[in-house]
């Protein structure tokens, strides 16, 4: 039987990010998005993934080009595929939660553009809880 990895809480500044499975060959986690706030316009090199809506209205930016994405409004029960390359982002029309699925890039992250400052590639977990007790 393979060890069991720990649920970890990451916060965020637009939320937290529950992360209930993290395995080698997929990572699992929940989403949860502070109504007015969204994470990152951002996309990723090699990460596949699907976000699937738990609760809440969700605004999504997708594209291309960071100049024409498109809006798409998902609800409850509506998911979304994200594919390397694509340009995406989500803001909380509502409180949110989303499931989301990945394959296991979980640095994978290149950040075009981000309310609260944070750039370039990669996360930065210890930036991400400073920035989260300012936004209380």
């Amino acid at each position: 039987m393979d060890e069991q990895k720990e649920m970890r809480v990451i916060m965020k500044p637009w939320g937290k990010e529950l992360w209930f499975a993290l395995q080698d060959e997929y990572v699992g986690k929940i989403l949860y998005i502070k109504k007015g706030h969204r994470y990152s316009l951002q996309y990723h090199e090699h990460k596949k993934e699907t976000q699937y809506v738990l609760k809440g209205q969700v605004k999504f930016y997708l594209g291309e080009d960071e100049n024409n994405l498109k809006e798409v409004i998902l609800g409850p029960g509506e998911k979304l595929d994200i594919y390397p390359g694509t340009i995406h982002r989500a803001e909380g029309v509502d409180d949110v939660e989303i499931l989301e699925v990945s394959t296991n890039h979980l640095d994978d992250v290149v950040k075009l553009s981000d309310d609260y400052g944070r750039s370039g590639k990669g996360n930065n977990l210890t930036l991400d809880a400073e920035l989260s007790k300012t936004q209380i």
